[in-house]
């Protein structure tokens, strides 16, 4: 039989569980080649932790073993360009060809699309946690606030993780009650959307309003951020309205990693596919995890969050096989899906529910417990326990 070459672009969540699924379904005469700039990985679960102090990078650094990965390659490169029609990947480390593409290469951090937060960031005003060197800097401007105000800022829409924001206040709070300086810290959310969590319902979203009322912590719904004047640190919004602080606690802007964008896919830049098989209009491609984009039915994108590239990884792989030619179940990934929200006081919520649901989606929200909050620190040493030589979480706090 002839080999056919499946490259799969990204070693996160989406990635991984694809390679690795494919290896259930395709034979030994095909070729998995998983192409990835790092040759490591954090969960995005892990990274408020950091920010928390609960975690070190060295504890939570996913580093895929050759036993874990079994029989598909790792190739360290840089992705440059995606030729489509000559079905070729260019990357740092030279061409690939191919018979079935994935794309997984998630989101990136965009933060000069932010006027004025590179400057901030430089100068200390400024923090962020959504990488793993962001959330420890986080985490030591945190410990050093003493007095004046904290500002959670959603940038823009958008972003991965719909929770992070007002999990990452909740736990900027309890990490400033643990220092002693929180009666001395005023802490406020600022975001462009008109509720938390906006896809998952307003019942959803006015309980995490709750929360953060519970805490002290102010929320601010409809304010798009224009700019972050850094001299003066003061949040500029398009309604000429300003958000004083002392620290800026920022969710940056996301954008498309740039050879995706390039392709041509959509204006924005992001993967149009089919809600239930992941497959793109462009022959042999499947996109899936936070660089493809799903309008659900309520007209609202699907979240950019890691439980979904899991889930979709069975219905690319599947797909693939049978493209392919292979037996393979029938491609179809269902939409269920669910989030932890850190709620501080080592507890957690938990949002779950289908996200398909022919009237939008249907999700509920949990009482936070600590016993969910647990349950989050095993699916953390769960995945890292999969892949990693030595991958071992501690418990949490």
């Amino acid at each position: 039989m002839a080999q056919r070459d499946i490259v799969v672009l990204g070693g996160g969540f989406g990635g991984l569980s694809t390679v690795r699924e494919l290896q259930r379904h395709l034979p030994a005469s095909d070729r998995i080649t998983l192409i990835d700039r790092t040759g490591d990985q954090f969960q995005g679960l892990s990274l408020l932790w950091l920010m928390r102090g609960w975690r070190q990078p060295e504890d939570v650094r996913v580093v895929p073993t050759a036993r874990a990965l079994g029989r598909a390659r790792r190739v360290t490169a840089e992705v440059t360009a995606l030729d489509l029609q000559g079905r070729t990947v260019r990357t740092s480390g030279g061409d690939f060809g191919y018979d079935a593409l994935v794309l997984a290469l998630g989101a990136r951090n965009d933060t000069a699309a932010l006027p004025g937060l590179d400057q901030a960031l430089a100068a200390g005003s400024a923090a962020h946690y959504y990488s793993a060197e962001a959330a420890v800097d986080a985490h030591a401007r945190l410990r050093a606030v003493r007095s004046g105000r904290v500002v959670v800022l959603v940038s823009a829409i958008p972003y991965r993780c719909p929770a992070a924001p007002y999990e990452g206040a909740l736990l900027a709070g309890c990490l400033l009650s643990e220092t002693g300086a929180r009666d001395s810290v005023a802490l406020d959310v600022f975001t462009p959307e008109p509720q938390p969590m906006p896809v998952a319902g307003p019942v959803v979203g006015q309980a995490v309003v709750s929360l953060l009322e519970a805490q002290k912590i102010g929320f601010h719904p409809g304010h798009q951020a224009e700019r972050v004047d850094a001299a003066a640190r003061e949040v500029v919004f398009a309604d000429g309205t300003r958000a004083p602080f002392d620290l800026l606690l920022v969710v940056p802007p996301h954008r498309p990693p740039e050879p995706v964008a390039a392709a041509g896919f959509s204006p924005a830049g992001w993967v149009p596919v089919d809600a239930h098989t992941l497959r793109t209009q462009d022959d042999r491609v499947w996109a899936m995890g936070d660089n493809a984009a799903i309008t659900l039915t309520n007209g609202k994108p699907l979240p950019k969050a890691a439980v979904f590239a899991r889930g979709q990884a069975e219905a690319v792989a599947a797909g693939i096989a049978r493209e392919l030619g292979h037996d393979a179940p029938e491609p179809y990934f269902t939409g269920h899906g669910h989030c932890y929200i850190e709620t501080g006081g080592r507890k957690a919520a938990k949002g779950e529910g289908d996200f398909y649901h022919p009237d939008g989606p249907q999700v509920a929200m949990s009482e936070p417990s600590e016993e969910l909050h647990r349950e989050k620190g095993r699916e953390e040493s769960g995945w890292l326990e999969l892949w990693s030589a030595n991958g071992s979480a501690a418990p949490a706090g």
